[in-house]
């Protein structure tokens, strides 16, 4: 009876997937028309722009939106693997391979003893929860590496080193995986493959690093929890604008580099945090490379200056991979990032126009996600200390008195 109710259980997943996953092309190919801005202009404007420029063998140097490390090259060039497709076609249908080889990738982590199928089924909600959006970015692409990074920490560190420097030449968030693994041979092969890839772009591609000066003179994004600020004080007669900023909506004005700087100040904060779990952490298991994982990817996303909806992919994806652990501690703020998606869509792109004016909707919308994600990234972090610091029930401001054994257990 169990495996019978196994391969119905599994029947159904594939199937919702396979439903969902063709609404979302239908919405980008613009069979259906979803509500709100378009957010496939990015691919087929932007990308397809870029795309020009990187296949004459450089970087976009002089365009101010190229703001990502030389790897996300291979994203953006990705569409001329199929040339009989148009290029926004052929990017939506890369984007569905790399759902599929994230979920393909969180069934096979669910195989075994004190594993679950609760990551797979996330990530089959999750991603439809976030419209169309999700396929109209190369974060979903990122992600898929960043799920077999996490999976494969425990058992091939080497592996999972080298695909987080990848990652992190795709688009610098995958680094902060690091901070979850133990193995020196991860740390090695993050470093050398690192130095190589970003090396031949270097050589090969001139303008390969150009990225890292544009991103001196942004505002806040009015998506972001700092712009929150300044959607209450437009009504009490705070004279900044809304514009169109450096390839995102921003507010720009008095005291926006005041918000913006304590944007980069909390994310310090929660990187030192981070610094101080790991070195007082003493009780690792399995999961507990996910789970730091995940914690570390939520405090920088909600610190963050910028928190664009497909942000919430990154998420989703490293949520999914601490659920097919049966252990892991990450099921409320997994919980509570899968709340956020929903409301996520409906800020951007179906009611965007309330955000941007600032209206009592967009207000609303922008507390409640991001509440949802404050929330979510708090109690992370306090349930990762809890698990793995020895000597405190609660996160402390010092070390605990005493430390046990360390438990001979790979994460």
């Amino acid at each position: 009876m169990e495996p019978r109710a196994a391969r119905g259980s599994l029947a159904g997943l594939l199937g919702i997937w396979g439903a969902t996953r063709a609404a979302l092309l239908l919405c980008v190919l613009k069979v259906v028309v979803f509500p709100g801005p378009d957010v496939t202009s990015d691919v087929s404007v932007i990308y397809r722009g870029w795309y020009d420029v990187l296949v004459t063998g450089t970087f976009p140097q002089d365009d101010v939106t190229w703001q990502y490390p030389p790897a996300a090259a291979l994203a953006v060039l990705s569409p001329a693997v199929l040339p009989f497709l148009g290029y926004a076609t052929a990017f939506f249908v890369l984007a569905l391979a790399a759902d599929a080889a994230a979920l393909a990738l969180l069934l096979r982590g669910a195989r075994g003893t004190g594993r679950s199928r609760r990551g797979a089924w996330l990530w089959v909600a999750g991603v439809p929860l976030l419209g169309p959006t999700v396929y109209a970015r190369y974060d979903v692409m990122v992600t898929a590496v960043a799920v077999a990074a996490l999976l494969a920490a425990g058992r091939h560190p080497r592996a999972a080193g080298a695909l987080m420097a990848f990652g992190a030449l795709l688009k610098v968030w995958p680094a902060l995986l690091l901070l979850a693994v133990r193995r020196r041979a991860a740390w090695a092969s993050a470093a050398v493959t690192g130095v190589v890839v970003a090396g031949l772009f270097a050589v090969l591609m001139p303008g390969a690093f150009a990225f890292l000066g544009f991103q001196r003179d942004r505002g806040t994004e009015v998506e972001s929890l700092g712009s929150l600020v300044f959607h209450v004080a437009r009504h009490h007669g705070w004279d900044g604008e809304v514009l169109l900023n450096y390839g995102s909506v921003e507010f720009l004005g008095p005291y926006v580099s005041w918000v913006s700087t304590g944007a980069l100040f909390l994310t310090g904060a929660a990187l030192a945090w981070l610094v101080l779990w790991r070195l007082l952490a003493t009780r690792f298991a399995p999961h507990t490379a996910a789970d730091a994982a995940f914690t570390a990817v939520l405090l920088f996303t909600v610190t963050s200056r910028v928190i664009s909806p497909q942000y919430m992919v990154w998420l989703v994806g490293t949520a999914a991979v601490c659920l097919c652990f049966r252990e892991s501690r990450m099921g409320l703020p997994a919980a509570l990032v899968l709340a956020a998606c929903p409301v996520t869509v409906l800020e951007f792109p179906v009611w965007f126009g309330h955000v941007v004016a600032s209206d009592a909707l967009g207000i609303t919308l922008l507390t409640i996600r991001n509440g949802l994600l404050v929330a979510a990234s708090l109690l992370a972090a306090r349930a990762l200390w809890c698990a793995t610091v020895p000597g405190r029930r609660e996160i402390p401001t010092a070390p605990g008195p005493s430390r046990p054994e360390r438990t001979p257990v790979s994460s």
